[in-house]
């Protein structure tokens, strides 16, 4: 649903922004990545159905490579969550790291970005919740808020 109104995202304290993806180098081998593509939804599954783990919510991309954005509660939550062996993760990475890691079949990367309190901006205009916003919660972008100098301070 579009929200015809100026918005902008306010989470409570500051988040972790998680980029991860895949990317197919030998589209043959479907053998190689089919399995490093299917670990994703389980791991979405178990995160949607589990937010006391602390990802706060996404969007995904499909694509060559495909994008996963997330924000968590903080970085700690996302550590937690990649190394516990109970959670979907971690073995999915032990299998990654035996099957393909040491060559070229299939590539993923990750970026982790620690953004604190009054260190971030965004801004929503005739947009359905998205991004930042739809992780925490969005408030009209008036006021302090109206411009990207106030939204920029803490």
């Amino acid at each position: 649903m579009v929200t015809a109104e100026r918005l902008t995202a306010q989470p409570d304290d500051g988040v972790c922004v998680f980029l991860i993806g895949m990317r197919v180098n030998r589209w043959w081998k479907v053998h190689k990545w089919w399995p490093v593509a299917m670990a994703m939804p389980r791991m979405l599954k178990e995160l949607e159905a589990h937010p006391e783990l602390g990802c706060l919510g996404g969007h995904q991309w499909i694509g060559n490579p495909t994008i996963l954005l997330q924000y968590w509660k903080s970085f700690d939550a996302l550590e937690r969550y990649a190394t516990t062996p109970e959670h979907a993760h971690l073995p999915a990475w032990r299998q990654f790291n035996r099957r393909v890691a040491k060559n070229a079949d299939v590539g993923v990367w990750h970026e982790t970005y620690r953004v604190t309190a009054g260190n971030f901006e965004c801004v929503y205009v005739n947009m359905p919740p998205f991004g930042l916003g739809k992780a925490t919660r969005l408030v009209p972008a008036a006021g302090r808020l109206e411009n990207a100098p106030g939204r920029m301070t803490p």
